[in-house]
């Protein structure tokens, strides 16, 4: 079993009694749900903690980036899991304007950026500095690049990190979004196991990284305020800013329901945890609802707050 939070049992005792206490209003809290699974079971683990307070919850399908106008518009109000580096422009105005709230940091520890398998390392020497690529981009070729090399991008509701990196470093590279995460997924997968040339976006935490090795490309730096496809060149390049993951809710979220809000604000959640659970949807063919119920009721709400 994954190793959970620790964390004393008066503490726990203490935070769920003030929880229990609370009686949902009339109205429903509605959840973001973005188009990958992680966020599904971070949404989900969320939500159903909130039901079992008994707060009415729905569940909202909202693009990543398009999401932010309808919680500040209070049309959402609730979404657990923002990756910082891909928000769009509407968020940061929003949250300055006090029309969005920044509740906390999730727990996760993210990683983002472009990565190939190691065996590419002996096809293009250099790796896995970015620099490599420019010197043997054929070696990424694909049937559909043209003769340039092939990177498969994010899906483009999930915003243009790459596309805009490779144009500013003019990388001689076709950049190509996802259908969706399960083609990129099965894209790197089939790859891997072809032992076919592949680049692509990706991140961690993902289950995927121990199915497969992937390696990712190396930047001259890093940095927090580092933005791809902006002030960056060639010998002077930072890649992908490196995502904070944190919760946000609507303007009215804590005067309306200031009890859910105090659990949001303790709601967390670790790598090896979500990894888990997202391992159990893709392995065992289970519903994330099915892995998200099991998992509460091996665990509980404790198990949740920090």
């Amino acid at each position: 079993m994954t190793t959970f939070f620790t964390r004393t049992l008066a503490a726990s005792a203490c935070l769920l009694a003030a929880f229990g206490a609370a009686q949902a209003d009339d109205a429903t809290i509605k959840i973001a749900l973005n188009d990958w699974t992680g966020h599904h079971v971070s949404a989900k683990l969320a939500g159903e903690a909130l039901k079992q307070m008994g707060f009415a919850v729905a569940y909202v399908e909202a693009d990543a980036v398009g999401q932010h106008e309808l919680i500040a518009e209070g049309k959402l109000d609730l979404n657990p899991e923002i990756w910082t580096n891909n928000v769009g422009e509407v968020f940061p105005h929003a949250v300055s304007a006090g029309a969005i709230n920044i509740v906390g940091d999730l727990g996760l520890e993210p990683r983002e950026g472009w990565y190939y398998p190691p065996y590419m390392e002996a096809r293009c020497p250099g790796l896995p500095s970015y620099q490599a690529l420019y010197d043997c981009a054929d070696a990424f070729a694909s049937g559909s690049s043209g003769g340039m090399g092939h990177l498969l991008a994010y899906p483009q509701t999930w915003g243009r990190q790459s596309i805009d990196q490779a144009a500013i470093m003019e990388l001689p590279f076709a950049v190509q979004p996802a259908a969706s995460e399960e083609v990129l997924i099965q894209s790197l997968k089939d790859a891997v196991a072809a032992e076919e040339p592949i680049l692509a976006m990706f991140w961690q935490p993902h289950w995927l990284h121990s199915d497969i090795d992937l390696t990712p490309v190396e930047w001259d730096s890093t940095s927090a305020g580092c933005v791809a496809g902006v002030n960056q060149t060639r010998g002077d390049a930072c890649g992908f800013a490196q995502a904070a993951v944190t919760k946000i809710t609507s303007a009215e979220f804590a005067s309306r329901w200031p009890d859910a809000y105090e659990f949001v604000g303790a709601f967390t959640l670790d790598n090896d945890t979500r990894t888990a659970l997202i391992r159990r949807v893709n392995d065992e063919g289970l519903s994330v609802e099915e892995v998200v119920s099991q998992w509460l009721a091996e665990n509980g709400q404790a198990a949740l707050i920090n």
